[in-house]
C-alpha cells in the first residue's frame, strides 16, 4: 500500500509492522523507539499525533491518550531501505511511562559480564 506522501514502504520484511524512532526536533535526543502498522501510521499523518502500534495490547494507541504527553509531528523520513521511519515531533510531558524525559535512560555498563 503506498501511503500518501511516502514511498512505497516495505511492510512485509516484519509481518506487517516497521520499527519507529522518535526523536526531540529541537535536541536531537532520541527519545523512544516503537513500532507502526499502516493504519498508526495513516492516523498519525491525518491528525499529526504519533500513533503507534501497541505490540502488547495488540491495537493502535496514540501517545498521549491517556497520559496526556503527546508527539506533535515535525517530520517524518523514511530509510534508504524503506522499512523503518524516524518521526521528529515536538514532545509534549514526558516521554517514558516511568516518567523519564526519554526511555533510553538506562546505561549499560561496559565492563559487566
Amino acid at each position: 500500500m503506498l501511503v500518501k506522501g511516502l514511498p512505497n514502504i516495505d511492510w512485509g520484511k516484519m509481518k506487517g509492522l516497521i520499527p519507529v524512532v522518535t526523536q526531540d526536533f529541537k535536541t536531537g535526543k532520541v527519545l523512544m523507539l516503537a513500532f507502526m502498522d499502516k493504519e498508526a501510521l495513516k492516523k498519525t499523518l491525518q491528525t499529526k499525533k504519533v500513533t503507534y502500534w501497541s505490540r502488547s495490547r495488540k491495537k493502535l494507541w496514540t501517545k498521549g491518550e491517556t497520559s496526556g504527553s503527546f508527539q506533535l509531528v515535525k517530520g517524518i523520513w523514511l530509510d534508504c531501505d524503506n522499512d523503518s521511519l524516524l518521526i521528529k515531533v515536538k514532545q509534549i510531558g514526558r516521554v517514558c511511562h516511568t516518567g523519564h524525559k526519554t526511555c533510553f535512560f538506562q546505561k549499560i555498563n561496559e565492563k559487566a559480564k
